[in-house]
């Protein structure tokens, strides 16, 4: 039944089902940032909305400057709501946290060129990710880029997930049914529940996530698998 692959990017490729800020955490935990979580989410927060309403990130920006930005909305939030005492921190967070994180991304990324390679003998692939126009670059930069001749990336299209429409897009794309598309993705919200609004096919990648309440949602029950990693996807699809 299944013809092609639509795969989400953030959350799912790059880190083997782990929500970003997650592995954001995980660096501050390893520089020992003296921040609790819940600051740290606060800040993440902060960052996100600040990456919405500006266009701090440029097309030629690969992903060890899209941490770098990120990371230093963060710390500057921390720091001007004083729950970072000593400016040093600004630094430490925007350069090795985001270092750690980059390294983190290029490891996982490597480990699932593997998978991709595989499948990408069988079926035709196309990512779709709620992105800042930059993906191509971040791909290239990863040595990923080859396995997605069509890319449909929210900023460039104008359509942004959990809208089923950019998942049309893709679709569309492969040029198949939707029952015909199997789409790969970390969030049940964002992905999954989408994807099958339209007829397609799913399979849920979960991990540590941001929010577990999504592993009660009934959507999961209707996937065609549950992994737990990445790797996995070659037992249904390969």
């Amino acid at each position: 039944m299944t013809k092609g692959l639509l795969f989400d990017y953030g959350g799912t490729i790059d880190t083997n089902g782990q929500h970003w800020a997650e592995v954001l955490w995980s660096g501050y935990c390893e520089m020992q940032i003296p921040v609790s979580k819940e600051q740290f989410r606060e800040a993440y927060i902060y960052g996100e909305r600040a990456l919405a309403s500006r266009p701090l990130i440029k097309p030629e920006h690969n992903f060890r400057d899209v941490l770098e930005i990120k990371c230093r909305l963060q710390a500057e939030y921390l720091f001007d709501n004083k729950l970072l005492s000593e400016s040093l921190f600004v630094e430490k967070i925007s350069n090795e946290v985001a270092t750690i994180c980059y390294q983190f991304a290029k490891r996982t990324t490597q480990k699932a060129a593997t998978t991709l390679s595989e499948l990408s003998k069988k079926y035709p692939m196309v990512l779709v990710s709620n992105f800042y126009g930059n993906i191509e670059n971040v791909l290239r930069d990863f040595g990923l880029l080859h396995f997605f001749p069509v890319i449909i990336e929210s900023a460039v299209v104008g359509v942004r997930k959990p809208n089923p429409e950019i998942f049309r897009l893709g679709v569309d794309a492969l040029g198949f049914l939707p029952e015909e598309c199997m789409v790969i993705g970390d969030s049940v919200s964002k992905d999954i529940i989408p994807a099958q609004s339209i007829g397609c096919q799913t399979i849920w990648l979960t991990g540590k996530g941001w929010d577990d309440t999504e592993k009660e949602n009934q959507a999961t029950k209707k996937c065609v698998a549950i992994i737990e990693n990445f790797g996995d996807l070659i037992k249904y699809l390969g």
